[in-house]
């Protein structure tokens, strides 16, 4: 049974070695002790029962029978309060003179901060070896009913960076670009993003940047996402989220957008009693989650509707979460229902 939960201390070695497997371009996640303690300490003061402006919620997926962490994923309450948040904005400029008889449309890089204060969605990362069994809708899709219980930690729109193209960790979009601002290399650039944003302000161009400017291979991958990466975002877009013209500024990867409410797993999910006992395994697969903050668990099974409000769980759910008949549990269809 997989169960996710908040990240702990005891969780530091399995980060390493989850870090060590993501590669180039996930910033969010580095194979860097002290990145990690930031985490940890981070995680550790989030899951408080104070609200935090920018509280850092950190989750595991664990394999309850191997008692191994397998994926992690997390939520920033809001982000850009403290320290800048950088994206480009693609827009259009036209060029149009009467007298010449010439009209021309470019698209446009414009650097911006307009995501300030908006959760985010982040960290998600899924061991390869357990990228089966609908692992990946319950690692990312846990973040939804977190979300939904505990509505006033985070900000009404919340936003996800896709990892952008890359290949043998290199970017097109770095090299055609950032590059001539930073004079380095992509991973190390990625790096030190990762530590401090500051040196962004410092180094990259102010003014538009005219996309057809740059190089063909670059202008080919804004807004592209990694092959990695292409997963996560059809799971997005299919709860709810959209593009609306922001990449990241490194590798131009797409921002997705959706307002929390708005989010499908968010929107329907709903309480249950629970009844703990033989279920016919016929059931729709649904996520079920706990609601408490600092103990919080979900994970995924066939329940069996009873109606009235009761679902019936067996045995090895009801320990995966640590609950027991008669407790409480928001639940959410693992899948949106199709529209007839």
């Amino acid at each position: 049974m997989m169960v996710v939960r908040p990240v702990r201390d005891t969780d530091r070695e399995a980060l390493h070695s989850l870090a060590a497997k993501t590669g180039p371009g996930f910033t969010s996640l580095q194979d860097d002790e002290s990145l990690i303690s930031a985490k940890l300490e981070a995680a550790a003061r989030a899951f408080q029962p104070h609200d935090k402006q920018e509280a850092s919620y950190l989750f595991v997926m664990e394999d309850t029978e191997t008692q191994k962490v397998i994926g992690i994923c997390g939520i920033e309450a809001a982000v850009g309060l403290h320290d800048p948040w950088y994206t480009y904005h693609v827009g259009v400029q036209v060029h149009a003179s009467r007298e010449l008889n010439v009209y021309t449309r470019h698209e446009t890089l414009t650097l911006n901060n307009n995501h300030t204060g908006h959760s985010e969605l982040c960290t998600l990362f899924l061991d390869p070896d357990y990228r089966k069994d609908k692992n990946g809708h319950l690692l990312s899709k846990s973040r939804f009913l977190f979300m939904a219980e505990h509505p006033t930690r985070f900000y009404h729109s919340v936003i996800a960076e896709m990892r952008g193209f890359s290949e043998n960790g290199v970017s097109p979009f770095w090299e055609g670009l950032g590059r001539n601002f930073f004079t380095m290399d992509f991973a190390q650039a990625d790096r030190l993003s990762s530590k401090d944003k500051g040196f962004i302000a410092e180094l990259m161009p102010k003014h538009t940047i005219y996309v057809h400017l740059l190089p063909e291979e670059a202008q080919k991958v804004i807004g592209q996402t990694h092959e990695q990466t292409t997963p996560a975002r059809r799971l997005l877009e299919s709860e709810g989220f959209r593009y609306n013209n922001y990449v990241d500024i490194f590798d131009a990867g797409p921002t997705l957008e959706s307002r929390v409410q708005d989010i499908r797993a968010v929107r329907e999910s709903r309480y249950v009693k629970i009844q703990v006992g033989n279920t016919s395994g016929r059931g729709e697969l649904s996520l079920l989650s706990t609601l408490s903050l600092t103990d919080f668990r979900c994970c995924m099974t066939q329940a069996d509707v009873l109606g009235h409000g009761i679902m019936q769980i067996d045995a090895s759910t009801a320990e995966a979460l640590q609950v027991k008949t008669g407790d409480t549990l928001r639940t959410a269809a693992l899948f949106g229902r199709p529209v007839l």
